[in-house]
């Protein structure tokens, strides 16, 4: 045999085995082929919980009338920030458990009847009649103090004017000395002087709205409502004489003076105009 012929030979059984080879890798009995690469994750849609969970009420948030809750705070808070009756805010929002509200949650802070000029008027100074004509909110910023001292009997008028405004007949509840001045950041009322057990009075009529210790940094607290405007914050008490949805006459007992959550005894007293808190001195009588 020729050497030719033998390669000839070998070309052919060379063939022959590369083409039995690839028919056995595509025929019915190929081995399977492991694939051994990391799964991609992919989320899990769950149609229960695929949209973004809003806060209830938020359709609502910075409409007027509305009010949406900030870290911390409970019903009490919020209604003496709004000037409302907590109970009331509770029924407009038909909270079945009141103290369950979440942060960003939006409330409704004026009566589902109120028409929106109401509403308008609870986020700023608002003008109301008196009498036949009709008088702005007199506030004076801070720092502006020593200028109107040095107009003459401007104080006092400043005074009147406001209680005029107010449509109320006010007394001091204590008669104490003032030993710690209204400051729209630091106190936001008047801190006043007196003896433990010391009679606190309701500084005008009204109807109680809160009795309790559950608004921080008060101490046993009275809250009165004088009218849709106004109403008057009294803390610190020993004892709480009143109960809540109770109506009280001005100079009536309502507690006695004491330190609850206040390093001496004191009596703190707020006037709050639709939940804004305001100078008491304009509208107690001058001393």
């Amino acid at each position: 045999m020729t050497d030719t012929t033998r390669r000839s030979g070998l070309m052919v059984l060379l063939l022959t085995g590369t083409l039995l080879l690839a028919a056995c890798g595509t025929g019915p009995g190929t081995a399977p082929v492991e694939d051994r690469r990391a799964p991609v994750a992919r989320p899990v849609m769950d149609p229960n919980t695929a949209a973004v969970k809003q806060p209830p009420g938020f359709e609502n948030a910075g409409k007027p009338g509305y009010y949406t809750v900030k870290p911390g705070e409970t019903l009490i808070r919020i209604g003496l920030e709004t000037g409302q009756n907590w109970k009331d805010i509770a029924a407009w929002n038909n909270l079945d458990q009141p103290n369950q509200i979440s942060v960003g949650q939006v409330l409704r802070v004026l009566p589902p009847t109120a028409t929106l000029a109401a509403a308008a008027e609870s986020g700023g100074v608002v003008t109301r009649p008196v009498g036949s004509g009709s008088i702005a909110s007199t506030q004076v910023p801070p720092g502006q103090a020593s200028a109107q001292a040095a107009r003459p009997a401007e104080p006092a008028a400043a005074a009147t004017t406001a209680a005029s405004e107010s449509g109320l007949s006010w007394i001091w509840p204590v008669p104490g000395p003032v030993i710690a001045g209204f400051d729209e950041v630091k106190n936001k009322g008047l801190d006043l002087g007196g003896n433990s057990g010391e009679p606190v009075l309701a500084a005008a009529d009204g109807r109680v709205v809160y009795v309790g210790a559950g608004l921080r940094g008060y101490g046993n607290l009275i809250i009165l409502k004088h009218n849709n405007v106004y109403l008057t914050a009294y803390a610190h008490n020993k004892t709480l004489l009143v109960k809540e949805d109770q109506a009280v006459r001005k100079g009536q007992k309502i507690a006695e003076m004491g330190n609850s959550d206040a390093d001496r005894v004191k009596l703190h007293f707020e006037v709050r105009r639709q939940g804004k808190p305001v100078d008491p001195l304009k509208y107690l009588p001058p001393r």
